[in-house]
């Protein structure tokens, strides 16, 4: 019985398994029966064939896969790399890379692009020569290509030009020392909005191939995807036009896969599963779906070939679980035979869009304001964390001058050197660093990372003045400074003249004061005792000589100041206000844990004049007689001028102490200008419009219309006369302050703001303050802003020159970046304000300007941070308080023949401040070595239209430099044109041996660039004949001429 039934059962099984086979024998007979494709049946692993390449007569789909890795966000830049803090976010981007690597030696057909520097460079240093090796090999092959290239993805809106030119040679300049390889494809798919000097500068003038982005308004977009428009030629610069426009492109999924079609392990999407034996086959559903997918994205552009983005954020830590799948489709698409699949990077579709012989549209200007659906205007982070924005362009310039005199001495002169502050200042531009869209905790690392770069590139600059100014017979510094000096140092002739700790010998020491917008500076703030003197030492790294107002901290009234020849010089003393006393206590003990004394401190004011490229020195004494003394300003607490003079201005003063009218003496032109400051309620989302949408740290997004007064109270004003500045303190509220200085000679007014502890509690969403500057000016709905800090681009409000707008934030919709920048025009007038940091700004009315001047909010945006925007700072633990802010503008009132060079002139020397120094002489008389010099050639200075931009000491001791003509074509009708500089001059007795031009990011010669060439729709008027451009650099050539909005890159070596 026992036996019987076990042979039953065997042959139950027998006969099932007969059954099934026979199915799966006849399945193609039964599918083409029921109208059904055959299922196509799994390959062994490695069977699948993955290779591919374009096809002429086939929608051919490129495949890229890619991932993109935030150089900090809701984490710091350290913890994204290592992988830690994953409580916040799942995220490491070492192991991106070691997977991502691995996969592509499993299948050289696998591709693969990668972006930032600031993650591989430090992945790469920790690999084995033979995995280096490897991956040198994939990079020779194309296999794995880099895009972008630079050290990260950098802000388009808050960033200067300067900056995103710094941070893109570091990155490229690595690429090409490890790889010998050029970056060809700009890759920006993550910043809110992209501008016109991106397009033409950080992408045409870098030797790019094309640009492509993710993010450009809901509106555009609409209208792109209905004419295929999504791809185009952009012509960013008026000035340059057609000789330096790209091939630009709005990726068609953002920056992720087609839907349904995202295999990262995080993802919820289903895998192709390709047998047929399991349940949840679904080969032929997922073929079906990519056809449906690459055919609706192929009526959107034009040409039969389409980019996939196969990739997200923080994307490919298990590579394999993307790249299987790819290897399915790519094999199975390509059996299908519908559509064409192959894996590919940007350039080759790029390649693949250049040769289809076809024309496209012109796009000129910019992307900016950017919004993603019709309440939700991304113009809040134009001004979001305006501290930390202010601290960068700070250090900018901070590090342009710590470059200039690490090249003074030599790079290898000193044991630090200006790295550490490159890196932080180029982790800075990222998309969200300088925007302040990351967490708090991420924006302190930020702040610590400049802190450190600043401190390491003071040492740098403390000692290089140290040694430039001891005997003027040991350094022959009538030569000239830039004689290689750290070579004549070596000889013991030379030691003594090395501050202490370098030679153990005595020389002056000098220290820095870099809070000095609170008025805090020990080494000034010293009491001078009879017989001594304060050495203070100022640094210009204009081209141009400089007489400019300097304001220090002191603590004596019995002060004389006298200049490099032992004159005395007119010096005022100002008292220092309550509110300046205030933020001091503060943040003096928040930052170095120490209390400040504030009692009988005074603001020092003289004028200095400084060479170019150079510095000047002066001596600060105590006068014990009423000759060659600081002159004491007149005081009147509660108590406004009618006029305030200058020789070139003239301020008029309504009787409650408002500014009334603004004068320029020059012209004669005259305006009505009143300065206010209001708050916009922001929203907290609960609106019927846009459901949750609220204002953070992204979006701009006021519940109303309406600008609150700050009080309703009268405003409080004192009035400052001294000889050389006349101030109106003016007190808005307990949280608004303003000081209005009208400097001796001084053809613009300078605004100090301060703002802040921003009150809100419970019941508030949050403020988001504007200064507003209203005129008399009839503007007609126009104004102007700049891109960043380059070119000026024409503003219309409640208008798109690409497609009829519907204007639904009548505020946040007309709000742009300004990093220069903005004016306003009538006729023949123009009225200019320029700003200390990038700012979000407009013209709401016509006449007006108004500046966003800080933001405290309490709700998050839902943009991805998490967080409100809340900024405090503490004490200690028990004691904080809202962030205050500092800051500055000046207001401009010119013709328009002035006008411009006015903006030009003043936006350089605002951008590179002179940088101080301090010493303790003990000799009251003035005497140092050498107390004077200028780099370039006796007499010479730079043409007022050219800015060295970057003069850096490279490794091997050759000099990077770059010139930039500042202005566009037709600006100014004498210094827009081509000019010509002596680069010999610049350099002076340094022999200069060989010149080689280079593009933008200093990787390859700029000779050798051969940039695409592309046809414009027949419809498109082309701008093409406007440009001038300065010829190529030949050899031997000691001449340079540079052509209006050029910059000229080169490479410098000396005999």
């Amino acid at each position: 019985m026992a036996i019987g039934a076990r042979a039953a059962r065997r042959c139950a099984a027998a006969l099932l398994l007969l059954f099934v086979l026979t199915l799966l024998r006849d399945a193609a007979r039964l599918d083409r029966f029921l109208g059904r494709s055959p299922p196509l049946l799994p390959l062994a692993p490695g069977i699948y064939n993955t290779s591919g390449a374009p096809l002429p007569h086939k929608i051919n789909v490129h495949i890229v896969p890619h991932t993109h890795d935030d150089v900090g966000w809701l984490k710091t830049v350290d913890q994204y790399y290592v992988g830690s803090n994953n409580s916040i976010q799942i995220a490491a981007v070492q192991y991106i890379i070691d997977s991502v690597i691995q996969s592509l030696e499993d299948n050289p057909d696998r591709k693969f692009i990668y972006v930032e520097q600031a993650f591989f460079q430090r992945w790469w240093r920790e690999q084995t020569p033979a995995k280096q090796k490897i991956v040198h090999q994939m990079v020779e092959s194309g296999q794995l290509e880099f895009v972008n290239g630079a050290w990260c993805m950098h802000d388009e809106a808050g960033a200067s030009y300067i900056d995103m030119i710094d941070q893109t040679t570091l990155g490229h300049r690595f690429i090409k020392s490890q790889f010998n390889k050029m970056p060809r494809i700009g890759w920006q798919i993550d910043p809110f909005g992209h501008s016109a000097v991106q397009a033409y500068l950080l992408g045409a003038e870098v030797g790019f191939d094309g640009l492509f982005f993710a993010r450009a308004d809901y509106q555009d977009i609409a209208k792109r995807r209905a004419t295929r428009g999504m791809e185009f030629v952009w012509q960013g610069s008026r000035t340059l036009s057609s000789s330096s426009q790209i091939f630009g492109g709005i990726l068609a999924n953002h920056y992720s896969p087609p839907e349904g079609m995202n295999f990262d392990f995080k993802s919820n999407d289903p895998l192709i599963q390709d047998n047929p034996l399991l349940y949840d086959y679904n080969l032929q559903e997922r073929i079906d779906l990519f056809v449906k997918r690459a055919q609706e994205q192929s009526e959107q552009f034009r040409s039969n070939h389409i980019m996939w983005t196969m990739g997200q954020d923080f994307n490919y830590e298990q590579a394999n679980t993307w790249f299987k799948q790819l290897d399915k489709l790519v094999h199975y698409m390509n059996k299908d035979g519908r559509i064409n699949v192959f894996y590919s990077t940007p350039s080759i579709y790029v390649d693949s869009k250049n040769t289809a012989n076809i024309t496209w549209p012109l796009k000129t200007e910019d992307f900016f304001p950017y919004a993603n659906c019709s309440h939700c205007y991304w113009t809040g982070y134009f001004s979001s964390r305006l501290a930390l924005k202010g601290y960068v362009r700070r250090l900018s310039a901070y590090l342009m001058a710590a470059r200039q005199l690490e090249f003074a001495v030599g790079r290898n002169f000193s044991a630090d050197n200006t790295d550490s502050l490159e890196d932080a200042l180029a982790i800075l531009q990222h998309h969200d660093a300088v925007t302040g869209t990351e967490q708090q905790h991420v924006a302190n690392d930020y702040a610590k990372r400049l802190a450190t770069g600043a401190s390491k590139a003071a040492k740098v600059m403390e000692v290089a003045i140290s040694v430039l100014t001891a005997s003027s017979s040991a350094l022959n510094t009538a030569t000239n400074w830039f004689v290689p000096i750290w070579e004549r140092l070596t000889s013991s002739k030379y030691l003594s003249v090395l501050p202490k700790g370098i030679s153990g010998r005595s020389a002056l020491s000098f220290d820095q004061c870099l809070l000095l917008n609170i008025s805090y500076c020990p080494p000034s703030e010293a009491q001078l005792e009879d017989g001594t003197s304060l050495v203070v030492v100022l640094y210009n790294t204009l081209g141009w000589s400089r007489k400019e107002m300097v304001r220090i901290p002191v603590s004596s009234t019995r002060l004389q100041v006298r200049d490099s020849t032992g004159n005395a010089i007119p010096s005022q003393l100002i008292p220092l206000d309550s509110v300046t006393k205030k933020l001091k206590e503060i943040y003096v003990k928040a930052y170095t844990g120490n209390s400040s004394s504030n009692d009988d401190v005074y603001t020092l004011v003289f004028k200095a004049s400084v060479p170019p490229l150079g510095f000047n020195s002066y001596f600060i004494s105590a006068s014990n007689g009423a000759h060659g003394c600081a002159s004491l300003s007149s005081f009147k607490n509660h108590e406004s001028p009618r006029e305030v003079f200058s020789s070139k201005t003239k301020l008029k003063f309504s009787s409650s102490g408002q500014l009334q009218q603004f004068t320029d003496r020059k012209s004669g032109i005259v305006s009505a200008v009143k300065l206010s400051y209001c708050w916009y309620n922001s929203s907290d989302g609960v609106t019927e419009e846009a459901r949750g949408q609220s204002s953070g740290a992204y979006v701009f997004r006021p519940n109303s219309s309406s600008c609150y007064p700050v009080d309703s109270k009268e405003m409080v004003s004192s009035y400052i006369k001294g000889s050389l500045v006349e101030e109106v303190h003016q007190t808005f509220s307990s949280w608004v302050f303003q000081v209005l200085r009208l400097y001796k000679d001084a053809q613009y007014a300078e605004i100090e703001y301060t703002i802040g502890p921003v009150p809100v509690n419970s019941s508030d969403a949050g403020k988001e303050i504007v200064t507003r500057i209203s005129t008399d000016l009839e503007s007609e709905k126009i104004f102007y802003t700049d891109s960043n800090g380059r070119d000026f681009l024409k503003r219309v409000r409640d208008f798109r020159s690409d497609w009829e707008l519907n204007a639904t934030e009548p505020i946040s919709g007309n709000y742009y970046p300004i990093n220069l920048g903005i004016y306003l025009q009538e006729n023949n007038t123009e009225f200019s304000v320029l700003v200390d940091r990038a700012i979000g700004g407009s013209s709401l009315k016509d006449g007006d300007v108004e500046l966003m001047v800080q933001r405290r909010l309490l709700h998050d945006d839902h943009r991805g941070v998490q967080e409100a925007l809340n900024e405090t700072i503490c004490i200690d633990s028990n004691e904080c308080e809202g962030l205050t802010v500092r800051g500055k503008f000046l207001l401009g009132l010119h013709s328009t023949q002035e006008s411009a060079r006015w903006r030009r002139n003043q936006g350089q020397r605002l951008y590179s401040p002179l940088e101080m120094f301090f010493s303790k002489l003990s000799s009251s008389t003035g005497k140092i070595g050498n107390p004077t010099f200028s780099a370039t050639e006796s007499g010479y200075e730079l043409p007022q239209n050219i800015a060295i931009i970057t003069l850096q000491e490279m490794q091997n001791g050759d000099v990077l430099l770059r010139l930039a003509h500042l202005y566009e074509a037709g600006e100014d009708i004498e210094l827009s044109t081509v000019v010509r500089v002596d680069l010999q001059k610049i350099f002076g007795l340094r022999q200069v041996a060989s010149v080689v031009e280079l593009n933008l990011s200093a990787n390859q010669e700029r000779a050798s660039m051969k940039p695409l060439q592309w046809q414009l729709d027949p419809n498109v008027e082309d701008a093409a004949a406007v440009h001038v451009r300065g010829p190529l650099l030949k050899p031997g050539d000691r001449h340079i001429d540079i052509a209006p909005m050029e910059i000229r890159t080169l490479l410098v070596t000396f005999g």
